[in-house]
């Protein structure tokens, strides 16, 4: 079954026309702060919360606030990620903690005006701030915090610093925030009840940072893909991020996703086909690209001048685009 139309339809209607502005000029003309020059959408489109917008029913029981497809700013609150939660009949699961604690009591308001059932566990999509800081609102509510391994080991042997990043752009909106504790680990499977409906976190391999896993919703044909699925905003590479490992990752993502709905870490709830565009075209693109490259004795400057024009509605496109074509490069070379 794909994503049912009206129901995507009404999510994107829902949103201002700025929401989708687009650019389709060279990197060298990018202007000087993409953000404000509204490239990226509106800064801010729930002033009356720290949330970036107010949550939306995927599926029943299935709720997401997509975040800005931007950087981490303070109009922005750092909600630059999806902040998901699953409400089954004894109670409810939150997935991704938000960039502060000051998001996930915003977030705690909006689950407790649709269900008095309690918030039995949080689980983060990866080891990122985003993901992780706002676990420390969930550890003083008794909320039983749940990580995949890998992520969690990442995030707190850099936490400090990712703390200190956040408080500088979020200044008092980081208050009450401080560096969450993991109350249990995972590997690759773990698999929790809600009451009436069971959910799964699932490791399907390498994706774009350590310990990417996503939610599985058997019963609501839901997937919350975390960060192994984007659209819209440009996928970032990072230096640790495997591209190769992430495509053969994205071969097992797309059978568990086929026919789903499918919220991803970044853009509003859609279907594999988009992720697909938005994912796997744009690795294979660049790799397909570096490797010409590299087969003819060309350099990084070379990998940074790669004419990636066609993606540059993406948000965050000026960023991104030739940073993430010197990584492949860096990594294709040792390959």
């Amino acid at each position: 079954m794909m994503f049912p139309r009206m129901l995507l339809t009404a999510m994107l209607l829902a949103l201002p026309a700025s929401a989708f502005a687009q650019s389709t000029v060279a990197l060298e003309d990018r202007p000087g702060d993409p953000v404000a020059a509204g490239l990226y959408g509106p800064v801010d489109m729930a002033p009356e919360s720290p949330l970036y917008s107010l949550p939306v029913e995927v599926a029943p029981g299935v709720f997401s606030a997509i975040g800005a497809t931007q950087p981490p700013t303070y109009e922005n609150a750092g909600h630059n990620n999806n902040l998901s939660f699953v409400i089954g009949e004894k109670g409810v699961l939150v997935v991704n903690g938000g960039a502060s604690a000051q998001l996930a009591k915003a977030l705690h308001e909006e689950i407790k005006a649709r269900t008095d059932l309690p918030v039995l566990y949080a689980v983060p999509e990866n080891g990122q701030g985003h993901a992780m800081l706002g676990l420390s609102y969930w550890n003083d509510q008794g909320v039983t915090v749940i990580a995949q391994e890998e992520a969690a080991e990442v995030f707190l042997g850099e936490a400090e610093e990712i703390l200190a990043n956040m408080q500088r752009y979020n200044r008092d909106r980081a208050q009450g925030t401080h560096i969450p504790y993991i109350d249990e680990t995972f590997e690759e499977h773990r698999a929790l009840d809600l009451g009436g409906l069971t959910v799964e976190l699932v490791v399907f391999g390498p994706a774009h940072s350590p310990g990417d896993m996503s939610v599985v919703i058997p019963d609501r044909n839901v997937i919350i893909a975390g960060d192994m699925a984007f659209h819209t905003r440009m996928p970032p590479i990072f230096e640790e991020t495997d591209t190769a490992g992430w495509l053969e990752s994205w071969a097992l993502f797309s059978e568990a996703a086929a026919d789903k709905i499918v919220i991803p870490g970044h853009g509003a709830p859609t279907d594999l086909a988009t992720v697909d565009a938005g994912t796997r075209v744009y690795i294979e693109y660049l790799r397909e690209k570096v490797g010409e490259i590299l087969d003819n004795g060309g350099t990084l400057q070379d990998a940074y001048e790669i004419d990636q024009s066609q993606f540059s509605d993406w948000h965050t496109y000026w960023e991104l685009a030739a940073r993430n074509a010197g990584r492949v490069y860096q990594q294709m070379e040792f390959e």
